[in-house]
């Protein structure tokens, strides 16, 4: 077992817990993904079947990541008989490695039919869901100004979360308004989405959860395939992606939760750290390993980390520290407003470049996407060359309409920002008549046309 060299002792002391539950409190960059992999890795070479194992994570990138680093590692451990055992046509072959909605979908596939959805269903991304609800909104007769779509959208989403259904939602608050409302569009949603064979993401959840609540023979299919159930980022879960995992869990209860309650940052889309914190409430005499020790920062940056999240008041306690150096001071400016901070952002960075750093080591982080203006405009104003990861702010269409409309007002004879915005909102003004515009021949257009024309300008 040399493989276990590799590890520290608390990510091995997790690593060799191979029977019954298991929580990993794993701090920022300590070697949660590494310290899962090798787990599976393992419980493969003490004998448990591949197929047997389960691994769930939240996105697409930390699953395809998984799969390939326990692929290499099984690649470099496993003698050719046993790669030759793995690979084979008869064998099922690897561990099932996906997100959370993967999992879903290939539940609902296989026996989906118990609950109504037939197997060749069509998914739902969100442009589909709002259609369908302001479909709802439109048969019911509701001003879509006075109960925006977007928000009733939120709020089915939110309860599909909770592992609420609508019959639950309209049992419960039925009775009063708005909700009585609310559940009225939701029903006529769902069935929207039943007549198409559809379902939408969080039904990707809460539809397998509810399947394995009712039937029991497909409960028992999932506990008997997988005995060792691993879930990454377990403080983001859900009351409906903890519902599922429990289910299929609780036969063995050989369930791993790789996680960390103070990164739990989702909880405005439903996700609950009570999943964590509760963790050996809801499986008695389970194992808690602490991983403390990162590998990613300097001490200094870890200090004051722990200094700040330690003033949470429901946390599980742990004190990350590092074996690298003690690292460069953290320095702190406070800002009079958006501006005077771009100004201290660019004349810090142009110091830096003169000091001899290169720009290409700069990175300038923002919170929200429009905080980017104030920036540019400070490093535009100093000639500093930058790049934006995404869409510059001025390079954006809603920008470059607004500053269009401006323009165009100040110039009417301004052709490119008319022809950018003519039809912003969409007027009907097609390029025959904008090409009679710029010629000059307004007059030969239609009244109706030329009506059109006339409230544009």
């Amino acid at each position: 077992m040399d493989y276990l060299n590799e590890l520290n002792e608390k990510q091995k002391e997790a690593v060799l817990h191979t029977e019954g539950p298991l929580l990993v409190v794993a701090g920022a960059g300590t070697g949660k993904t590494k310290t899962l992999t090798y787990r599976i890795l393992h419980l493969i070479k003490n004998g448990v079947a591949p197929e047997r194992i389960l691994a769930i994570t939240f996105t697409n990138k930390a699953a395809k990541e998984m799969l390939e680093r326990v692929t290499v590692l099984l690649g470099k451990t496993l003698s050719t008989h046993e790669q030759a055992e793995l690979i084979h046509p008869s064998a099922a072959g690897k561990p099932f490695i996906s997100t959370f909605h993967a999992l879903g979908v290939h539940i609902l596939r296989h026996f989906g039919e118990h609950i109504g959805v037939r197997r060749h269903f069509s998914i739902f991304d969100r442009n589909d869901s709002l259609a369908a609800t302001k479909e709802a909104l439109k048969t019911l007769g509701i001003d879509p100004k006075q109960t925006p779509p977007e928000k009733i959208l939120k709020i089915i989403s939110d309860q599909k979360g909770k592992l609420v259904t609508v019959a639950g939602y309209a049992q419960a608050y039925g009775n009063s308004y708005p909700t009585s409302t609310y559940a009225a569009i939701w029903e006529h949603y769902e069935k929207n989405l039943a007549r198409q064979n559809a379902v939408d993401f969080d039904d990707l959840i809460l539809k397998p959860a509810l399947l394995l609540q009712k039937e029991e023979s497909v409960r028992d299919h999932y506990q008997s395939k997988w005995t060792h159930v691993h879930i990454d980022e377990y403080q983001d879960t859900n009351a409906a992606q903890h519902e599922l995992i429990s289910l299929i869990a609780e036969k063995h209860k050989n369930i791993c939760a790789v996680g960390d309650g103070d990164q739990c940052i989702y909880g405005w889309r439903g996700a609950d750290i009570r999943n964590i914190l509760n963790f050996e409430k809801t499986y008695p005499g389970a194992k808690t390993v602490f991983l403390e020790q990162n590998y990613r920062s300097t001490q200094t940056i870890l200090t004051a980390a722990n200094d700040v999240i330690k003033k949470n008041k429901e946390r599980k306690e742990k004190n990350l520290y590092t074996k690298n150096e003690e690292g460069e001071h953290i320095s702190l400016f406070t800002a009079m407003d958006e501006s005077d901070e771009a100004k201290f952002i660019a004349e810090k960075t142009a110091s830096l470049i003169q000091d001899g750093v290169s720009p290409k080591d700069i990175a300038v982080l923002y919170r929200a996407n429009f905080q980017s203006r104030a920036i540019e405009e400070a490093f535009l104003a100093r000639s500093l060359p930058y790049q934006v990861l995404g869409v510059k702010f001025f390079d954006r269409k809603e920008i470059k309409d607004m500053l269009a409309f401006v323009r165009a007002g100040l110039n009417p004879e301004s052709l490119a920002d008319i022809k950018r915005i003519i039809n912003v909102p969409p007027r009907g003004i097609g390029k025959v008549t904008l090409a009679k515009i710029f010629v000059g021949e307004k007059e030969k257009l239609s009244p109706a046309m030329r009506k059109r024309v006339d409230n544009f300008y």
